[in-house]
């Protein structure tokens, strides 16, 4: 029904083929800048510690984590976790990611909203993103071999839990884009990195960012989809 139906790849195949191309576009770009030293000498580790301490942020922690670009700022415990490509690189990609994560704390100390927004949603994107479509599909084919109410409530509900998805991706953007544009201005500020080297932080973020771009579009073609089938069954 999904991906046999050429309506599902004719709305979702642009955004599948941008996600590849931002994946690999981030890779190289890392790989790129992980063999570019910043002129200061600094690691991502210590460059992020500069960082918050300048914003005063002296309670968050840094640590190591396992496993590539799996760099992330948990607000809840306040920690800092860099992947060991970050961690403990001086590389301009290092530096430039730690940074990034640096401005997601940042943002929970002044309270942005998006990013607020964006933590308020978990607990029901992570049930949502894989119980959603569950729901919908059951729902959906108990319409079509029954015609009955109960099944277009049940394809609504699917519909609703995957549509907070789409939404958490849209919401995602603006905090992932403040983040890489706090980023840049604080490695220049603090002297981490030269105004030279801004192409190289910026090649790096610039990418990552559209990962989170692709996978928004992607979220919300899939739901487009979903409620085109929904509206199709209706109308039958």
């Amino acid at each position: 029904m999904f991906w046999f139906d050429p309506i599902f790849l004719l709305i979702s195949l642009p955004a599948l083929i941008l996600g590849f191309y931002a994946q690999m576009k981030v890779r190289s770009a890392f790989q790129k800048y992980s063999k570019v030293r910043s002129w200061s000498g600094m690691t991502g580790a210590e460059a992020a510690r500069r960082i918050l301490d300048q914003n005063g942020l002296y309670n968050v922690k840094i640590e190591p984590t396992r496993g590539m670009l799996s760099d992330h700022y948990d607000p809840r415990s306040k920690t800092l976790r860099l992947s060991p490509d970050v961690y403990q690189s001086n590389s301009l990609a290092a530096v430039g990611v730690a940074a990034h994560e640096s401005g997601h704390a940042i943002q929970d100390k002044q309270g942005y909203t998006a990013l607020a927004v964006r933590s308020a949603m978990v607990p029901t994107v992570q049930l949502g993103s894989w119980l959603g479509p569950i729901v919908f599909i059951a729902g959906f084919l108990m319409l079509q071999m029954t015609n009955s109410a109960l099944g277009l409530s049940i394809a609504w509900i699917g519909l609703g839990l995957f549509a907070a998805t789409a939404l958490f991706a849209i919401v995602t953007l603006p905090v992932e884009f403040d983040a890489s544009k706090r980023a840049k201005q604080l490695l220049v500020e603090i002297g981490v990195i030269s105004h030279n080297e801004l192409k190289g932080v910026n090649s790096v973020l610039d990418a990552a960012a559209l990962t989170y771009v692709a996978g928004a579009i992607q979220a919300v073609s899939t739901l487009l989809y979903y409620a085109f089938l929904l509206f199709g069954a209706r109308r039958d």
